[in-house]
């Protein structure tokens, strides 16, 4: 894994395209590494912000919980749970209850016991949308616990 400190611009240019895609204020912040994982994929850290970028999508990384609780979300029931867990797309089946987000957003995926965070992902479709719907893909599961962000984060010496 290759990690490099990153100029003011960059993290500048970084951080405006962060609130933009997040719809959230995220404080500039200084000393930005970003650690390079594969060809198109790169954490970014600061202090106090862990980002995964994968291609032009920036989101955040599953172990940042109270960055988390700021996005939309769906609740999965117990069955999604190993499904999601290896990177599948999250189904309407599987989602028992969800916040209000539009097509494109950013969207939590959240197990119901014990309301941990388990994916990250795109919606496919408006929540509005999900009351009529019985099946079909509703969030791109993007990041996910057990991948390989989740654990090249764990070698990252902060």
């Amino acid at each position: 894994m290759k990690s490099n400190l990153i100029s003011k611009s960059e993290t500048a240019k970084i951080f405006e395209e962060l609130n933009t895609q997040w719809k959230i204020e995220v404080p500039k912040q200084k000393n930005v590494r970003t650690h390079q994982i594969d060809e198109k994929g790169v954490i970014i850290t600061g202090n106090g912000v862990t980002a995964v970028k994968i291609d032009e999508d920036i989101l955040p990384f599953l172990g940042d919980v109270p960055i988390l609780e700021k996005f939309p979300y769906v609740i999965v029931d117990m069955g999604a749970i190993k499904f999601v867990c290896k990177g599948a797309n999250i189904m309407r089946p599987g989602i028992t209850k969800f916040s209000d987000f539009e097509k494109g957003e950013i969207v939590c995926v959240i197990e119901e016991s014990q309301h941990k965070f388990l994916a990250v992902g795109k919606a496919k479709m408006p929540s509005r949308q999900l009351d009529e719907t019985e099946h079909g893909e509703v969030i791109k599961n993007m990041h996910y616990i057990s991948d390989i962000f989740w654990e090249s984060e764990k070698e990252i010496k902060y």
